[in-house]
């Protein structure tokens, strides 16, 4: 008896695991299998596949805090309505997520945020996504 109480723990604890995990996307985009999300070519993809979708249908999912050049940036992953991607944000400002930069993302890893919401800055040289604001971080 025991050892099916053990049982029924472990198998009730690893789909609950399972469960807080983002859901898992198939990217067919060959332009963001080819290049990294920080190049032009992957945001302007990005910018052209938003364009497409219906924005109210995207999770977005946090990837990794990134510190370059002095320059603090998030990835997340964006998925839903077909689209499958990463968009990697610029952080001008920090509203709501200093607790994010100040542990430098470790322990947000994998968390959903819900309404991310961003400016597109786009032109021949660059294209930037402008972090703006989110609703609720479900971790």
């Amino acid at each position: 008896m025991k050892f099916k109480l053990v049982y029924i723990f472990l198998i009730v604890s690893a789909m609950c695991l399972l469960s807080c995990d983002r859901p898992q996307c198939t990217n067919e985009n060959l332009v963001f299998k080819t290049n990294e999300p920080n190049s032009k070519e992957y945001k302007d993809e990005l910018v052209a596949q938003l364009n497409k979708v219906d924005r109210s249908k995207l999770t977005y999912w946090l990837q990794k805090y990134e510190d370059k050049n002095d320059e603090q940036t998030l990835y997340f992953y964006i998925q839903g309505d077909g689209l499958c991607a990463i968009v990697h944000l610029t952080m001008n400002h920090w509203n709501s997520l200093e607790s994010v930069r100040e542990k430098k993302g470790v322990g947000r890893r994998g968390a959903e945020f819900t309404n991310l919401k961003f400016n597109i800055l786009q032109d021949s040289l660059s294209t930037e996504f402008i972090y703006l604001s989110y609703d609720r971080l479900i971790d």
